[in-house]
């Protein structure tokens, strides 16, 4: 069974997400909705918004591995994926050193989640890897369908193409936020990747592709906080998806950010246009 993905992915916020949220993200032509942090390994609150919606694929982003116990996610998956074929997707990630407890050898400790996600008969074309260094991203490009990124740049983007091929999907997330005052804006974005980071290998990953210790020293480099928080009108924003889109990204995951996240994302869809239709 296939997945079809659009160029355009919204992430909700997993304890919160509603179905009519869902249903209005279906009507203005996403191709997919992410849970955003850990969703439970029942998978329950994407059961609800499938239910809801007729089309839209939702996916995990990403079920931490250190949380969610891997037979329970696989249970669940075969449960869901009987009911809405072809809609359901699992992102896994291996968490933090700074905020998951027993944290060691995160490339292993995700190999074997897969090992038992894959002896429980889930198919790997309907998992992704969240994963920004090298190990994690071949790890990805040989036992799952792709990657799930967060906190990167076009440049990572290219990267991560270039070790995963062709044939498998990069899908990374961007904060948006609508807001022509730039400095407003920018402040914005610095507070809402202050916590993100604090942590060891969203700063390493950045490091790699280019910024410096200064860019990432609190209160965090201009530079820095435009190019992980998109921000300015709508056609500025839609800019830095296309670039993403360009570099080598099959679908943006757009974390809308301010006082009214749905309305920007309806305008985001509209302005960014129709784009292509993928199948994994």
């Amino acid at each position: 069974m296939t997945i079809e993905l659009g160029p355009l992915g919204a992430y909700l916020t997993a304890a919160d997400a509603t179905a009519a949220e869902a249903v209005a993200l279906e009507e203005a032509g996403y191709g997919a909705v992410w849970l955003a942090a850990s969703p439970a390994a029942d998978l329950g609150q994407a059961a609800r918004l499938l239910d809801a919606t007729s089309r839209i694929v939702v996916g995990t982003s990403v079920l931490n591995v250190w949380q969610a116990d891997a037979d329970e996610v696989a249970d669940a998956y075969h449960r869901i994926a009987r009911e809405h074929p072809g809609r359901l997707v699992l992102g896994i990630g291996a968490g933090h050193r700074e905020v998951d407890a027993g944290y060691t050898s995160p490339v292993a400790k995700v190999a074997s989640y897969l090992d038992t996600l894959t002896a429980a008969g889930v198919p790997a074309e309907h998992v992704l890897l969240a994963a920004l260094g090298p190990r994690m991203l071949r790890l990805a490009a040989d036992r799952a369908a792709g990657t799930l990124t967060l906190q990167v740049t076009p440049e990572h983007t290219r990267f991560a193409r270039d070790l995963l091929g062709p044939a498998k999907l990069v899908v990374p997330g961007h904060g948006a936020l609508l807001d022509t005052d730039v400095e407003r804006a920018r402040e914005t974005g610095r507070a809402a990747v202050r916590p993100m980071l604090g942590i060891a290998n969203y700063a390493a990953n950045l490091r790699r592709i280019g910024f410096t210790d200064q860019d990432l020293t609190d209160p965090f480099g201009d530079r820095l906080v435009d190019a992980l928080v998109l921000h300015g009108d709508a056609a500025a924003i839609a800019a830095g998806i296309r670039a993403e889109l360009a570099a080598g990204a099959d679908q943006v995951g757009v974390h809308a950010m301010g006082a009214d996240p749905l309305g920007l994302l309806r305008v985001l869809s509209r302005v960014v246009g129709e784009g292509r239709v993928l199948r994994w």
